[in-house]
Protein backbone atom coordinates (compact mmCIF):
# COMPACT_ATOMS: atom_id res chain seq x y z
CA UNK A 1 0.00 0.00 0.00
CA UNK A 2 2.76 2.16 0.68
CA UNK A 3 4.72 1.77 -2.23
CA UNK A 4 1.40 2.59 -4.51
CA UNK A 5 1.05 5.69 -2.57
CA UNK A 6 4.73 6.40 -3.19
CA UNK A 7 4.65 7.35 -6.53
CA UNK A 8 1.45 10.03 -6.64
CA UNK A 9 3.18 11.53 -3.54
CA UNK A 10 6.57 11.56 -5.41
CA UNK A 11 4.60 13.23 -8.22
CA UNK A 12 3.21 16.03 -5.87
CA UNK A 13 6.11 17.05 -4.40
CA UNK A 14 8.21 17.14 -7.48
CA UNK A 15 5.47 19.28 -9.01
CA UNK A 16 5.04 21.43 -6.32
CA UNK A 17 8.76 21.93 -5.98
CA UNK A 18 8.68 23.14 -10.05
CA UNK A 19 5.53 25.18 -9.36
CA UNK A 20 7.29 27.22 -6.70
CA UNK A 21 10.35 27.23 -8.98
CA UNK A 22 8.14 28.74 -12.05
CA UNK A 23 6.42 31.25 -9.74
CA UNK A 24 9.81 32.84 -8.04
CA UNK A 25 11.36 32.92 -11.67
CA UNK A 26 8.19 34.85 -13.39
CA UNK A 27 8.29 36.97 -9.67
CA UNK A 28 12.19 37.66 -10.30
CA UNK A 29 11.79 38.15 -13.74
CA UNK A 30 8.99 40.72 -13.61
CA UNK A 31 11.16 42.70 -11.14
CA UNK A 32 13.91 42.56 -12.90
CA UNK A 33 12.46 44.18 -15.58
CA UNK A 34 11.86 47.30 -13.84
CA UNK A 35 15.42 48.03 -13.45
CA UNK A 36 15.86 51.24 -15.79
CA UNK A 37 19.41 50.83 -18.51
CA UNK A 38 18.96 54.41 -18.96
CA UNK A 39 19.83 55.94 -15.35
CA UNK A 40 22.50 55.09 -12.96
CA UNK A 41 22.97 54.37 -9.57
CA UNK A 42 19.92 54.12 -7.25
CA UNK A 43 17.86 55.90 -9.37
CA UNK A 44 17.95 52.67 -11.94
CA UNK A 45 16.66 50.06 -9.55
CA UNK A 46 13.34 52.14 -8.18
CA UNK A 47 11.31 50.08 -10.42
CA UNK A 48 12.80 47.10 -9.33
CA UNK A 49 12.08 48.48 -5.21
CA UNK A 50 8.85 49.67 -6.50
CA UNK A 51 7.83 46.11 -7.89
CA UNK A 52 9.34 44.10 -4.70
CA UNK A 53 7.25 46.39 -2.80
CA UNK A 54 3.70 45.20 -5.21
CA UNK A 55 4.83 41.97 -4.30
CA UNK A 56 5.08 42.34 -0.51
CA UNK A 57 1.81 44.13 -0.67
CA UNK A 58 0.40 41.47 -3.18
CA UNK A 59 1.20 38.47 -0.50
CA UNK A 60 0.19 40.76 2.67
CA UNK A 61 -3.33 41.36 1.24
CA UNK A 62 -3.76 37.57 0.27
CA UNK A 63 -2.96 36.38 4.08
CA UNK A 64 -5.61 39.01 5.08
CA UNK A 65 -8.28 38.15 2.66
CA UNK A 66 -7.39 34.49 3.69
CA UNK A 67 -7.86 35.24 7.61
CA UNK A 68 -11.04 36.95 7.03
CA UNK A 69 -12.48 34.06 4.98
CA UNK A 70 -10.75 30.49 6.09
CA UNK A 71 -12.63 28.59 3.25
CA UNK A 72 -10.90 30.77 0.55
CA UNK A 73 -7.59 28.05 1.62
CA UNK A 74 -9.43 25.27 0.18
CA UNK A 75 -9.76 26.83 -3.12
CA UNK A 76 -6.13 27.99 -3.07
CA UNK A 77 -4.78 24.42 -1.96
CA UNK A 78 -6.80 22.32 -4.35
CA UNK A 79 -5.79 25.29 -7.37
CA UNK A 80 -1.71 24.29 -5.86
CA UNK A 81 -2.44 20.55 -5.82
CA UNK A 82 -3.90 20.25 -9.39
CA UNK A 83 -1.11 22.60 -10.64
CA UNK A 84 1.61 20.36 -9.34
CA UNK A 85 0.00 17.15 -10.07
CA UNK A 86 0.10 18.40 -14.02
CA UNK A 87 3.96 19.83 -13.72
CA UNK A 88 5.38 16.49 -11.94
CA UNK A 89 4.01 14.21 -14.54
CA UNK A 90 6.69 12.26 -15.67
CA UNK A 91 7.70 13.46 -18.98
CA UNK A 92 6.97 11.09 -22.07
CA UNK A 93 9.75 9.57 -24.23
CA UNK A 94 10.24 11.40 -26.97
CA UNK A 95 13.33 9.94 -29.07
CA UNK A 96 13.79 9.94 -32.80
CA UNK A 97 15.09 6.21 -32.94
CA UNK A 98 13.57 3.65 -31.28
CA UNK A 99 16.48 2.35 -28.81
CA UNK A 100 17.74 -1.23 -29.88
CA UNK A 101 16.70 -3.86 -27.46
CA UNK A 102 18.55 -3.82 -24.17
CA UNK A 103 20.11 -0.36 -24.62
CA UNK A 104 20.87 1.01 -21.99
CA UNK A 105 18.67 4.29 -20.96
CA UNK A 106 19.87 7.68 -21.02
CA UNK A 107 22.46 8.19 -18.35
CA UNK A 108 25.36 11.41 -16.99
CA UNK A 109 27.79 10.61 -20.26
CA UNK A 110 24.91 10.76 -22.73
CA UNK A 111 23.67 14.29 -21.13
CA UNK A 112 27.14 15.48 -20.69
CA UNK A 113 27.82 14.82 -24.25
CA UNK A 114 24.45 16.43 -25.24
CA UNK A 115 24.84 19.40 -23.31
CA UNK A 116 28.54 19.89 -25.12
CA UNK A 117 27.40 19.66 -28.43
CA UNK A 118 24.87 22.12 -27.28
CA UNK A 119 28.07 24.09 -26.47
CA UNK A 120 29.90 23.81 -29.47
CA UNK A 121 33.46 25.69 -28.62
CA UNK A 122 32.24 28.02 -25.75
CA UNK A 123 32.92 27.52 -22.43
CA UNK A 124 29.74 27.59 -20.61
CA UNK A 125 25.83 27.40 -22.12
CA UNK A 126 22.63 29.27 -20.77
CA UNK A 127 20.07 26.68 -19.82
CA UNK A 128 17.17 28.17 -22.36
CA UNK A 129 19.62 27.96 -25.36
CA UNK A 130 19.76 23.96 -24.28
CA UNK A 131 16.12 23.49 -23.83
CA UNK A 132 15.86 25.73 -27.63
CA UNK A 133 18.22 22.91 -29.02
CA UNK A 134 16.38 19.90 -27.39
CA UNK A 135 13.01 21.59 -28.17
CA UNK A 136 14.04 21.82 -31.90
CA UNK A 137 15.05 18.33 -32.46
CA UNK A 138 12.26 17.25 -30.98
CA UNK A 139 13.09 17.05 -27.08
CA UNK A 140 11.63 18.33 -24.21
CA UNK A 141 8.17 19.46 -25.48
CA UNK A 142 6.08 21.24 -22.93
CA UNK A 143 9.10 21.62 -20.75
CA UNK A 144 10.87 25.16 -18.92
CA UNK A 145 13.88 26.04 -18.13
CA UNK A 146 12.60 24.61 -14.33
CA UNK A 147 12.13 21.42 -15.67
CA UNK A 148 15.31 21.15 -17.32
CA UNK A 149 17.16 22.32 -14.39
CA UNK A 150 15.28 19.97 -12.12
CA UNK A 151 16.56 17.31 -14.26
CA UNK A 152 20.38 18.08 -14.80
CA UNK A 153 20.58 18.51 -11.08
CA UNK A 154 19.02 14.56 -10.70
CA UNK A 155 21.29 13.45 -12.57
CA UNK A 156 24.16 15.50 -10.41
CA UNK A 157 25.14 17.95 -13.07
CA UNK A 158 26.11 21.31 -11.78
CA UNK A 159 23.80 24.17 -12.75
CA UNK A 160 25.64 27.33 -12.14
CA UNK A 161 23.16 30.57 -11.36
CA UNK A 162 25.12 33.19 -13.29
CA UNK A 163 26.88 31.98 -16.49
CA UNK A 164 28.10 34.19 -19.15
CA UNK A 165 27.64 32.53 -22.66
CA UNK A 166 28.97 34.16 -25.60
CA UNK A 167 26.42 36.40 -27.11
CA UNK A 168 24.23 36.98 -24.28
CA UNK A 169 24.00 40.54 -22.65
CA UNK A 170 23.62 39.29 -18.86
CA UNK A 171 24.82 36.27 -17.09
CA UNK A 172 21.72 33.83 -16.27
CA UNK A 173 21.39 29.87 -15.37
CA UNK A 174 23.49 27.53 -17.28
CA UNK A 175 26.30 24.94 -17.16
CA UNK A 176 30.12 24.96 -17.74
CA UNK A 177 32.50 23.58 -19.16
CA UNK A 178 34.35 22.94 -16.03
CA UNK A 179 31.55 21.45 -14.44
CA UNK A 180 30.87 18.48 -17.15
CA UNK A 181 34.37 16.54 -16.22
CA UNK A 182 33.41 12.66 -17.18
CA UNK A 183 32.37 10.90 -14.40
CA UNK A 184 34.92 8.89 -12.47
CA UNK A 185 33.19 5.53 -13.24
CA UNK A 186 31.97 6.21 -16.67
CA UNK A 187 34.33 4.05 -19.01
CA UNK A 188 36.99 5.55 -20.42
CA UNK A 189 36.87 7.10 -23.58
CA UNK A 190 33.14 7.41 -23.78
CA UNK A 191 31.57 8.13 -27.68
CA UNK A 192 30.56 12.41 -27.34
CA UNK A 193 28.18 11.17 -30.67
CA UNK A 194 25.72 12.99 -30.59
CA UNK A 195 22.60 12.08 -27.94
CA UNK A 196 18.82 11.88 -28.44
CA UNK A 197 18.73 11.97 -24.69
CA UNK A 198 17.04 14.31 -23.01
Amino acid sequence: MSSRLARPADRLATGSALVARRIAARAAAWCTRGRRTDLKGWRAVLGVIARLVLLGLGAYLLARIVRALPALMWLLTTGWTIAAWRAGRPAPATPTEAPAEGAPAPDREAVRALLLEAMGDADAVHLRTVLSYLQERGHGRGWTVGDLRARLEALGIPVQPKVKAPGSKSPTRGVRRADLAPSPEGPRGASTAPSTAA
